[in-house]
C-alpha cells in the first residue's frame, strides 16, 4: 500500500516495522472510514482500554490513508528508543498538571491548522469501568475541537483487550484476535463553537464525543453501557475495591 500523503521518513520506517506483526496478530474488521475527512485536518477520538490501543488506533487510521499525530503522556517521550521514536513521529507530549500544559493544546491546534490528523483518547488513561465501556472524559478533547472548530470522528475499538489485557504485560498473539474499529460521522458541536469555553461547554462537548464512541462501541460489542458513566474524579462507594490503581466492582471480558 502506498503511505500517506503527509507522512514523514520516521512514520513510514516504523510502519515497514510495525505493520507486519500486527497484520499477523490480528484479523481486521474495519467499517467507516469514509467518515474521515480527506481534506482539512481534524479530531480523531477512541476508546481507551489497553495499552495496545495506540498501536491498533495508528494501524487503522495509517492503513485509511493518515499519519496520525497522538497526544501521549509526556513521560513516555523520557523513555529511551521510545522517545526518541515519539518525537521522530511528530507525536504531541501531554503535560498534564504542569505549567507546560498549555503547550500540548498549541502544538495540536497546529497540527490541525497544517492539515494533519490529531488523535487523542478523551479519556486520558485506560478506563476504569469493570466492564470496558468509556469513563467520563476530560475536557482536552473539547478545548481542542472548539477552538480549531475542526470536525471531530468518534471511533470505536473492539478486540484489542484480547491482544493485551488491561494492565497486561504480555501480549497474546496466537490465535490471531479480530480487530474490529469503527468510525462514525462527526460530532455535532458547531452549537458550542461561540460559547465561552466555561466548564459546561467543555463538559457538554466532551460528553457528546463520549456518547457518540460508545454508541459505536454498543454496535460493535453489543450489550448494554452502564446508565451512569463512570468517573474517576468521584471517591470509592463503601465496599468497593482498587484494581491497577483505581476501583472496580466486577471482572473485565476476556
Amino acid at each position: 500500500m502506498h503511505p500517506p500523503a503527509r507522512s514523514n521518513r520516521a512514520f513510514r520506517n516504523v510502519a515497514r516495522v510495525v505493520r507486519p506483526p500486527l497484520w499477523l496478530m490480528t484479523r481486521k474488521d474495519w467499517h467507516g472510514v469514509e467518515n474521515l475527512p480527506t481534506e482539512g485536518g481534524f479530531i480523531a477520538a477512541s476508546n481507551h482500554m489497553t495499552n495496545i490501543d495506540p498501536l491498533t488506533f495508528a494501524y487503522f487510521l495509517w492503513d485509511s490513508g493518515f499519519a496520525p499525530k497522538i497526544l501521549a503522556k509526556a513521560s513516555l517521550f523520557k523513555v529511551p528508543v521510545v522517545g526518541r521514536i515519539l518525537h521522530s513521529l511528530g507525536q504531541i507530549p501531554v503535560y498534564r498538571n504542569t505549567v507546560s500544559a498549555a503547550e500540548s493544546l498549541t502544538a495540536a491546534v497546529t497540527a490541525i491548522n497544517d492539515g494533519d490528523c490529531v488523535a487523542v483518547f478523551p479519556e486520558g488513561t485506560l478506563t476504569r469501568d469493570p466492564d470496558l465501556w468509556p469513563m467520563v472524559g476530560k475536557t482536552g478533547v473539547a478545548r481542542l475541537a472548539l477552538t480549531t472548530r475542526a470536525p471531530v470522528i468518534p471511533v470505536a475499538q473492539w478486540g484489542p483487550q484480547r491482544l493485551l489485557h488491561r494492565y497486561g504485560k504480555l501480549l497474546r498473539p496466537f490465535p490471531p484476535k479480530t480487530l474490529q474499529i469503527v468510525a462514525g460521522p462527526p460530532v455535532d458541536l458547531s452549537d458550542l463553537y461561540d460559547n465561552p469555553q466555561d466548564t459546561a461547554t467543555l463538559r457538554e462537548a466532551t460528553e457528546r464525543v463520549m456518547a457518540a464512541i460508545t454508541a459505536l462501541l454498543v454496535d460493535l460489542r453489543g450489550g448494554q453501557p452502564p446508565e451512569v458513566r463512570y468517573d474517576m474524579r468521584k471517591p470509592l462507594s463503601p465496599g468497593e475495591k482498587r484494581i491497577g490503581g483505581d476501583h472496580a466492582t466486577k471482572p473485565e471480558l476476556p
